[in-house]
């Protein structure tokens, strides 16, 4: 029985999507649910489950087409999905195991099976076609079996494997490096990156005030309880649950900060939904963080840690990747000591944070090494005055440089 496989119905906000890469080939095995296809729209990837197990008769719809919601993209045959039958062992085997001990060796992990059944990210999946490699020979250190991006990279290191793909020996005789060019169409995230800063640029206007932060004490109070945080709640307790308890803490003394702009109106939230900055393959994202002020350190912790990954894996959901109040991004994991982050539209105020260094500093007459952080926040000040902004700032780092504050909601 032919089953249609069609396009999900996509986000409302989502008019269509492009199709990425199929994991299938006309005529391969399917199981149901397997990944048969990702789609990209200008926020998430989206998986297009099989509906039934059996084979994949017919692909109508290839690489980099534009599709919409019920769009006919391919045609599955309903079955009993074939399994290979081992070939009978010989006598001569047969009798070389009775007499040989049998010891049992876990394999290690490959992606020979996850190929199979669609369990590449993206990312991994973009990365092993671009450098062509076999999934099959690079051991998986993922939660499942699964191959993650740092898996294929070390791979590649280890063999030594260039990542540009040229080869030195074919360059002509005097040239140390050839002299090429490479156009690559941009993605859709990428796309719509680019047209949400330069509306960022357009729509409001900026202003990015600064300052830093001792963060001695906060340090101090990791070092501490870490392990009994850890072990309380199978999380690490890290930088970002403080600067996003900072942050609220800060948005309830100035509401303006956590407003936005609509016509001739200013619409203020009485809720944190806190936006969190995630790198991935494809491009920056911001998942928001619900409710943060009903939010625990480990509860922060934990969901941040989550969005992170599903981030980086294209799982995202188009809801929690939208109506963020405020924002962090952290460029200091890259080795930023300054920056002017870009709103993110509409919100009217984003928080960068950057690495911590020490630095000499007067504490109380007597020059000390500290670690320092830079603070940066970028805000709308057809909104948010210099007085607010500045306040903003100072509290935050009141709190961080006090973290009992943060307690006692000082």
């Amino acid at each position: 029985m032919s089953i249609e496989v069609k396009v999900p119905q996509l986000p409302e906000s989502v008019a269509d999507a492009t199709l990425v890469t199929w994991n299938k080939k006309p005529g391969d095995a399917v199981a149901r649910d397997e990944n048969l296809v990702d789609l990209e729209t200008d926020k998430v990837v989206l998986e297009v489950p099989a509906p039934v197990a059996g084979v994949l008769e017919k692909i109508l719809i290839q690489d980099g087409a534009t599709v919409t919601s019920g769009q006919l993209i391919a045609i599955l045959t309903e079955g009993p999905v074939s399994t290979t039958v081992a070939a009978p062992e010989s006598k001569a085997s047969m009798e070389a195991a009775a007499v040989t001990p049998a010891v049992s060796t876990p394999a290690p992990a490959t992606a020979a099976s996850l190929e199979s059944t669609g369990k590449l990210s993206p990312s991994v999946r973009r990365l092993v076609d671009e450098h062509k490699l076999q999934p099959a020979s690079i051991q998986a250190s993922g939660p499942d079996g699964r191959l993650t991006k740092g898996d294929v990279l070390a791979h590649l290191e280890l063999s030594g494997e260039p990542d540009d793909g040229g080869d030195v020996e074919d360059l002509p005789a005097g040239l140390s490096a050839a002299r090429t060019e490479k156009r690559v169409p941009m993605t859709r995230l990428r796309v719509r990156i680019a047209e949400r800063l330069v509306e960022a640029q357009q729509s409001a206007a900026m202003l990015t005030t600064f300052n830093e932060v001792d963060l001695t004490e906060v340090m101090a109070l990791r070092t501490r309880y870490k392990e009994t945080f850890e072990k309380r709640h199978g999380v690490r307790l890290g930088f970002m649950s403080f600067f996003v308890t900072a942050c609220v803490e800060a948005l309830r003394k100035f509401p303006v900060v956590n407003a936005y702009v609509e016509n001739n109106e200013i619409v203020y939230h009485n809720y944190y939904d806190i936006g969190v900055a995630v790198s991935t393959e494809r491009g920056l994202v911001v998942p928001v963080l619900r409710n943060a002020d009903h939010l625990g350190f480990a509860e922060i912790e934990k969901n941040i840690g989550d969005m992170a990954l599903r981030a980086r894996d294209g799982k995202l959901t188009i809801e929690e990747l939208t109506g963020g109040t405020f924002s962090l991004t952290n460029g200091g994991v890259f080795g930023s000591l300054m920056s002017t982050p870009i709103l993110n539209p509409p919100q009217s105020a984003i928080l960068g944070m950057h690495k911590i260094q020490e630095r000499p500093m007067v504490i109380d007459g007597e020059i000390k090494v500290r670690p320092m952080m830079y603070l940066a926040m970028t805000y709308d000040h057809r909104i948010i005055d210099g007085r607010e902004s500045v306040q903003f700032l100072v509290s935050v780092k009141e709190a961080l440089e006090d973290p009992s504050r943060l307690l006692l909601e000082l």
